[in-house]
């Protein structure tokens, strides 16, 4: 019963994917949020001190308090980049930053590692544990982790042998339906 209850769970979390999952703000990540705010500042001020609109003045104000959860949510970077005039901010070591800070923030965890990191984490736990059940769970587990890591490789020699031989892919779909929807949906979910 605990076998399927596991596997279930893990199948589940598999099929989740890893979309809401995100690393830690790098540093990179920080000195931008940093960077927005001192900009949002800077431009606040600069509407209110020149002839600009109301509406505009409103929207730099505003703009300014709402960059300050972004600094608050990121945390403060180790390093501030020079940023107290609007000449230091236009400076283009900062839109690099600000790329590289993007290019950063899409990256997500992959799911092959975080379900083996979870198995670790659960053979850790079960050898902590100890006794019979224990034992009988570190063997499962092990298992689990090698069919997880047997799986990825099929997969991803499958995406390879379908690049290499695109003629082929109508027989290799073929060769694949007695597949149940469960193994389906897997196979789906590992592969994006």
């Amino acid at each position: 019963m605990k076998k399927i209850i596991f596997t279930v769970m893990l199948t589940g979390f598999l099929m989740a994917g890893c979309e809401g999952l995100r690393f830690a703000p790098s540093e990179n990540q920080k000195q931008n949020a940093w960077l927005h705010s001192r900009t949002t500042t800077i431009a606040s001020d600069t509407a209110r001190d020149e002839n600009v609109s109301e509406k505009l003045k409103a929207l730099t104000r505003l703009s300014d308090i709402q960059s300050r959860a972004l600094t608050g949510y990121y945390g403060m970077p180790s390093e501030l980049p020079k940023a107290y005039t609007a000449d230091d901010i236009l400076d283009e070591s900062n839109f690099i930053l600000a790329d590289v800070a993007i290019s950063e923030s899409v990256q997500r965890p992959d799911a092959w590692q975080l379900a083996d990191s979870a198995m670790e984490l659960g053979i850790a736990l079960s050898a902590l544990l100890g006794g019979i059940y224990g034992t009988r769970a570190v063997k499962f587990l092990k298992d689990a982790r090698e069919k997880s890591k047997a799986l990825k490789e099929i997969i991803q020699g499958n995406e390879i042998f379908k690049q290499l031989n695109s003629e082929n892919v109508t027989e290799f779909k073929d060769a694949h339906k007695s597949q149940s929807p469960q193994t389906r949906q897997i196979v789906s979910a590992m592969k994006s």
